[in-house]
C-alpha cells in the first residue's frame, strides 16, 4: 500500500486538482481520466479545436513531433513590481487579467524596462509550461536571418533560388528574398484552413505535419512525391500569372518555410540548432524550448516554436533593445530597425488587402506586424491568439498566449480586445512618466 507521509497535504492537493478540473463549469472536460475517456481525448484530428486546443497548445509534443532547443548558461532574472498594475483597468470594470482571461488567454506577461509588472496564468497553464507559438515563429526566424544579411552571406534583392538550387523553376525563382520576407511573392497557392479539397489540405498540411489527414502520418518518403515541406516548396508551389512579385501583400506560410530553408542551408545546420546556437542559449532562458517538425522531421519555420512565457519575454526584450540582451549583441540593430522603415508601397499593400484592411496594422515588414513605426510599436503574431507586443517608446513588451476557438486574428474579437488593451496599457505607462 502506498505510504502517504502527510495526509492533510495530500487532501489539499487532491481538492486543488479536482477544483482545477471543475471550476470552469460550462467548459467541457479535456483529457479527463487516467487514461482519458474517448470523448475527452486530445488527438491530432481535434487539437486545433476548442476546448481540446487549450491542453494541446501547452503540450504540443503530444499530438505533434518535436525536436529540442536547449537553453544555456546562467538564468537571467527579471526585477518585479507586483503592485504597479494591481488596480489598472484597461476598459470597464475588468482588470487586465480578467479581460485576458475572458478572451481565452492562457498566460500574460507585462515587462517595463527589465521589471515584470504583471504575470498571470489561466486555465491550468503554468510558468513552467511551454506553449506553441504558431506564426510568432516567423518573427524569430526573421531575427536569426538578420545575421546572414549583416554578414553579407545573402542579398535581399536576390532570388532565393540563387542559394537554394532546388527552388529553380518554382514560383520562388522569380521573387526576391525581400518579397519572401514581406509576403509579396505572388503565389498561386493560397492558404485555406476550411476546405478539405484545397491544395492546402491535400498537399501542404500533410507535409507540414501540423494538421490531420487520414493516413498522412504513416506515409513513407518513397510513397509520396511531396513528403516534407521542402518537397512542397520545390515541387508544387506555382506563381500567380496575374500578379507581379512585390505588388500585393498575401500572407502565406510557405514564405516562412523558404526563409527557414535559407537559414539552414547558409548556416549549414538544422533550423533548431541555428536558433539554439545563435539566440536561445544566449537569452538566460529558464527552460528548454522545442520545435515542431514536419513529416520529414525538419523544423517548421512557419509556426513550430514552443517556449515558456517568461522565456518568450526574454526574446522580446532582446528585440525591443535592438538585438542586445544582457550587454551581449545577438542580432544586428540595423536589421531590427529595417522592419520599421516600411515604404509607401508596403503600407499600400497592407491597406489594399481585404482581409487585413480593417486591422490596426500599418504594414507587414520582414515577418513582423507593424503598428506605429515612429513609436517602435510592432508585433509577432500566431493563430489562435499568440502575441509578442513590443513598444520601444514605452520601453515595454507584453507576451500573451491564447487558446482562442477561432484561428484568424483578422476575424476574432478575442484577438482585437487584447491587442487594444496592450496598446492602451503602453500608453498608460508612458503617460505615467509625464
Amino acid at each position: 500500500m502506498l505510504a502517504i507521509p502527510n495526509r492533510g497535504w495530500f487532501a489539499c492537493l487532491f481538492l486543488a486538482v479536482l477544483f482545477s478540473y471543475t471550476a470552469a463549469g460550462e467548459q467541457p472536460r479535456v483529457m479527463d481520466g487516467l487514461p482519458p475517456s474517448a470523448d475527452t481525448q486530445v488527438t491530432k484530428a481535434n487539437y486545433l479545436t476548442a476546448p481540446y486546443n487549450r491542453w494541446a497548445f501547452r503540450n504540443a509534443g503530444a499530438p505533434l513531433n518535436v525536436v529540442m532547443v536547449p537553453r544555456g548558461g546562467e538564468i537571467w532574472h527579471f526585477d518585479r513590481d507586483n503592485e504597479r498594475l494591481a488596480d489598472y483597468t484597461p476598459s470597464g470594470a475588468m482588470t487586465l487579467a480578467e479581460l485576458f482571461e475572458e478572451n481565452f488567454a492562457d498566460g500574460l506577461l507585462v515587462v517595463r524596462g527589465e521589471t515584470i509588472l504583471s504575470e498571470h496564468y489561466f486555465g491550468g497553464f503554468e510558468a513552467t509550461d511551454q506553449h506553441l507559438w504558431f506564426s510568432m515563429t516567423k518573427s524569430l526566424v526573421s531575427a536569426l536571418f538578420g545575421l546572414l544579411v549583416d554578414s553579407g552571406a545573402v542579398a535581399l534583392e536576390s532570388s532565393p533560388a540563387r542559394y537554394i538550387p532546388e527552388l529553380s523553376g518554382t514560383a520562388f525563382e522569380r521573387v526576391s528574398i525581400q518579397d519572401v520576407l514581406d509576403h509579396t511573392t505572388a503565389l498561386a497557392f493560397k492558404e485555406n484552413y476550411t476546405d478539405p479539397d484545397s491544395d492546402f489540405f491535400r498537399h501542404y498540411a500533410p507535409a507540414l505535419g501540423m494538421m490531420y489527414q487520414p493516413g498522412a502520418s504513416d506515409a513513407q518518403p518513397d510513397d509520396e512525391g511531396i513528403y516534407g515541406v521542402h518537397d512542397f516548396l520545390s515541387d508544387f508551389v506555382k506563381p500567380d500569372p496575374a500578379l507581379r512579385p512585390g505588388d500585393a501583400f498575401a500572407y502565406n506560410s510557405a514564405n516562412a518555410d523558404v526563409l527557414g530553408w535559407l537559414v539552414a542551408r547558409l548556416m549549414a545546420r538544422p533550423l533548431d540548432e541555428a536558433i539554439t546556437d545563435f539566440i536561445w542559449r544566449h537569452l538566460g532562458a529558464e527552460h528548454d524550448a522545442y520545435m515542431v517538425v514536419d513529416r520529414a522531421y525538419m523544423p517548421v519555420a512557419t509556426g513550430g516554436f514552443n517556449a515558456t512565457l517568461r522565456d518568450a519575454a526574454r526574446f522580446a526584450l532582446m528585440i525591443r533593445d535592438k538585438g542586445v540582451f544582457d550587454d551581449q549583441r545577438l542580432v544586428p540593430a540595423d536589421w531590427l530597425d529595417a522592419m520599421l522603415s516600411a515604404s509607401d508601397k508596403d503600407r499600400a499593400n497592407m491597406s489594399a488587402n481585404a482581409v487585413y484592411a480593417k486591422m490596426p496594422w500599418s504594414a507587414y515588414k520582414n515577418m513582423w506586424w507593424v503598428l506605429d513605426a515612429e513609436a517602435g510599436e510592432f508585433c509577432a503574431v500566431g493563430v489562435h491568439g499568440q502575441v509578442i507586443y513590443i513598444n520601444r517608446a514605452a520601453d515595454t513588451v507584453m507576451v500573451w498566449y491564447s487558446s482562442q476557438p477561432d484561428a484568424s486574428a483578422a476575424v476574432s474579437p478575442h484577438f482585437l480586445v487584447k491587442l487594444d488593451a496592450a496598446r492602451a496599457l503602453a500608453q498608460h505607462l508612458t503617460e505615467g512618466e509625464s
